[in-house]
């Protein structure tokens, strides 16, 4: 028998099997941190293939191809962001205060646990999947600030119509800084709680002094002209 066929066939043996569960878990685990490194476009099956030690056709066999199982890690990462939002928002609390630190560190919690899959929302997520697309997750959980706010307007005398525009200003603050928290870790080593307590400082120290009608200190000169 020739050296490469016995060779060959010590690796196999040498091998975990798997069963078909664990196979396609393993492959979802390479896949995501190799979509997290180069993206969907620079990630070939091939590479998925080889740190999985399987063949090409296993990859397809699982998931149809290299957009089936980005769509399969990406709903994953939908999921489970979504599920720690919720839970922290709907966790009965005395203060909205307390719900917005909830919030603050749900979100900060899922970036430091899930880096990797925070990367692929991120940056690309919709490239497969337009509903699992980064600003659609964040638009869906202005929508539950929403209902927050506009309590929170309703006893301050604001204008309840504009508790949706302030909660995409509330939760992209939140989201934008903790995708900044994550880049400068190495050169900004601050801790999560540092950052959710100064999220929270701008956020809810910003609102609770909220003017009713604000207006520019310095208007524009084309306003200034009125109507033409």
């Amino acid at each position: 028998m020739p050296a490469s066929t016995i060779s060959a066939s010590r690796a196999r043996r040498g091998r975990v099997r798997m069963s078909r569960t664990e196979r396609r878990e393993q492959l979802i685990e390479v896949a995501r941190s190799l979509f997290a490194e180069k993206g969907l476009e620079g990630t070939s099956v091939e590479e998925i293939a080889a740190h999985a030690e399987v063949s090409k056709p296993v990859v397809y066999e699982h998931f149809g191809g290299k957009e089936g199982l980005y769509a399969v890690v990406v709903d994953r990462e939908v999921r489970a962001l979504h599920t720690a939002i919720r839970a922290a928002l709907t966790t009965p609390r005395a203060r909205s205060r307390a719900l917005i630190e909830a919030g603050t560190m749900a979100l900060l919690d899922y970036i430091e646990e899930n880096r990797d899959g925070f990367v692929i929302l991120a940056r690309d997520s919709s490239a497969t999947s337009p509903e699992g697309s980064f600003a659609t997750i964040l638009s869906d959980i202005a929508t539950q600030v929403t209902d927050l706010l506009e309590g929170q307007f309703a006893r301050t005398a604001l204008n309840s119509a504009t508790a949706p525009m302030y909660a995409q200003m509330l939760v992209g603050l939140i989201a934008l800084t903790g995708q900044w928290w994550l880049d400068n870790r190495e050169t900004h080593p601050l801790e999560k709680s540092v950052v959710a307590a100064h999220l929270v400082n701008m956020a809810w120290n910003g609102m609770h002094n909220l003017q009713p009608e604000p207006t520019l200190s310095t208007p524009r000169p084309e306003d200034a002209q009125g109507p033409m």
